[in-house]
């Protein structure tokens, strides 16, 4: 079981890693992976440097990260209510950064407009990192009040919904100008991330996984019940905090620097789970991880082929297999 298990591991970094040179390959103009190579051991003509170390590198180590963080959140989600069609972004996460990004690029427009790009995207950033923070702020306050854990998921969703329907308002009341730049950024893109902001993505993404690799026990045991949790020893409010806080960090950072990707964190637990068929955090967590690296080097190619935007081939990824979760599971709860 063990060795299958490695092996496994061993086939999906390999997948990773053809991928990774794939994606950083394709493009407007391909680029041979001999000279992909002799770009990485730091030889290369001045334009393949240029186009591979400032353009394609980063979105493809955005991709690893991103994948990564969203396939992360996703299982905490999944553990913590104990619900296969639980993401990331079911606390109203995405919502709230929409409504920070709203509030940036539709409620002030003028401040929006008149600043540099550069300033103005991560303007964009920060303010879907503090919208998403707000939101999951609201619901760790609700949680310390209420102890059933899905009550907590109906608030989150409800005040992501009230998120959501202010952020149609200041859609439907804005300017034609702000209203392009808000959609554009809806429609998710790894490509905002350059090298300067990669030092800021990665670092905060990096926290985000190691706390979430610290939690794999405490994830182990709420898999059986909050109830059996408290008769291990486990403080089941603080481990609550954590995970929210380890979501926070994950799926707030990607939106706020890449927009909202869908799917991602929802699909690619349950495709690490029935590749692996185990249970056990410590498969489950890395396997999920390196599943949604996969699957967003694979959508981030897919959109360079065919000039679309990342969201939506995400999305078109990710809805079989929510489609084939919920005919697997016929009678889930929420």
């Amino acid at each position: 079981m063990r060795g299958r298990i490695h092996m496994l591991f061993c086939i999906l970094a390999s997948v990773v890693v053809l991928l990774f040179a794939v994606d950083i390959a394709v493009g407007s103009q391909f680029i041979p992976f001999a000279t992909l190579l002799d770009v990485l051991t730091g030889g290369g003509d001045d334009i393949s440097r240029s186009i591979i170390l400032k353009m394609r590198l980063p979105k493809a180590l955005t991709a690893l990260l991103a994948g990564a963080a969203l396939a992360a959140a996703g299982v905490q989600m999944q553990t913590l209510f104990r619900n296969p069609l639980a993401g990331p972004y079911v606390l109203g996460i995405s919502s709230g950064a929409s409504l920070g990004v709203a509030l940036f690029l539709l409620g002030l427009p003028l401040l929006g407009g008149m600043l540099p790009p550069s300033v103005k995207a991560l303007g964009t950033a920060g303010a879907a990192c503090v919208g998403a923070a707000a939101v999951m702020a609201a619901v760790m306050a609700l949680s310390r009040r209420i102890k059933d854990i899905m009550v907590i998921l109906i608030l989150g969703m409800m005040i992501g919904s009230a998120a959501g329907a202010v952020v149609e308002i200041m859609q439907y009341m804005s300017s034609e100008t702000a209203l392009k730049s808000f959609v554009v950024w809806t429609m998710g893109s790894l490509g905002d991330v350059t090298p300067s902001r990669l030092r800021i993505v990665a670092p905060v993404i990096g926290a985000g996984i190691a706390l979430s690799l610290l939690l794999v026990k405490p994830l182990n045991m709420l898999m059986l019940g909050e109830n059996y949790a408290r008769t291990m020893g486990l403080n089941v409010a603080r481990t609550r905090g954590f995970i929210l806080l380890s979501t926070t960090i994950l799926a707030g950072t990607v939106t706020g620097f890449c927009g909202p990707i869908g799917f991602i964190g929802l699909a690619a637990p349950h495709i690490a789970r029935a590749l692996f068929a185990d249970a056990d955090h410590r498969v489950v967590l890395p396997a999920s991880m390196l599943t949604g690296m996969v699957m967003l080097l694979f959508c981030d190619i897919l959109s360079k082929m065919f000039a679309l935007p990342v969201n939506t081939v995400s999305a078109l990824m990710g809805i079989p297999v929510v489609v084939w979760v919920v005919v697997r599971n016929k009678s889930i709860t929420v």
